[in-house]
């Protein structure tokens, strides 16, 4: 039987964690035993929430707002998360900003936005996260991607190049760290129905989702609970697809 307290006593970064898969994520990762940094930009009374319900899960909590796009916010943030736990153990780089619109109407700025929110977050807290792991013999990354960096979605040419960079991260990460005991992986979500709205993004709709449902918050987090555990230890290097079949369905 499975350890139901398989990450007791670990120590996790979740970035964005307030919503959606990040606050699926933080909760999983508690229900495992971890203790979570709750992290969100603006929304301090979400982020409070969340850390209630992680302590509520069994789980030690630690609020801290910061910019992840912004190398002081980083380093603050991870800084305070050893000074407060003494160690961290895993990183889940989930922030990112999305739009979807035609090439022709995104602007440099907005271009820059997307891709600053997804991968310059990944690059400075993987950074900052890094040697902590290596301290202590090893560790966690999971990134969290998109189906949009895996196949051709029309009005996503932003989104698309930051999560397939993030594939890309992954790859080489995943080399570079394996001698540490660090393992780095991505999970790419297709259409996640949130508990508060279910919107149907266009190419959903014109090619249905095999398994003929959206999917859940929870299922992502799973899958991430799972790489961050004793059973995902050989696991690393991949983007694992958790979409109902869509990325590889043709009709």
């Amino acid at each position: 039987m499975a350890d139901p307290r398989e990450l007791e006593d670990a120590v996790a970064i979740v970035t964005g964690s307030v919503r959606g898969i990040g606050r699926a994520v933080a909760l999983a990762l508690a229900e495992a035993g971890a203790a979570v940094v709750i992290n969100a930009r603006h929304s301090q009374a979400a982020a409070k929430a969340v850390a209630s319900e992680v302590e509520a899960a069994g789980g030690r909590a630690l609020v801290h707002m910061a910019d992840v796009s912004e190398p002081g916010a980083v380093n603050a943030m991870v800084d305070a998360t050893v000074t407060a736990f003494g160690q961290l153990d895993i990183l889940v780089n989930n922030v990112a900003l999305r739009i979807a619109q035609p090439i022709v109407q995104t602007s440099y700025d907005e271009w820059r936005a997307v891709l600053s929110s997804v991968l310059d977050s990944a690059f400075l807290c993987t950074k900052a996260a890094v040697p902590h792991m290596v301290k202590q013999g090893g560790g966690a990354i999971v990134n969290i991607g998109g189906v949009s960096g895996q196949a051709g979605v029309a009005n996503r040419s932003a989104v698309a190049t930051a999560k397939a960079g993030l594939s890309g991260m992954t790859a080489a990460l995943a080399v570079e760290l394996a001698p540490q005991g660090v393992t780095v992986n991505c999970v790419a979500p297709g259409h996640i129905a949130h508990h508060d709205r279910d919107e149907v993004s266009a190419h959903f709709k014109a090619r249905a989702i095999p398994l003929g449902r959206s999917g859940k918050p929870e299922e992502i987090a799973a899958t991430v609970r799972f790489l961050c555990g004793p059973g995902g230890r050989y696991i690393s290097g991949d983007t694992i697809h958790v979409n109902g079949a869509w990325h590889v369905s043709i009709s």
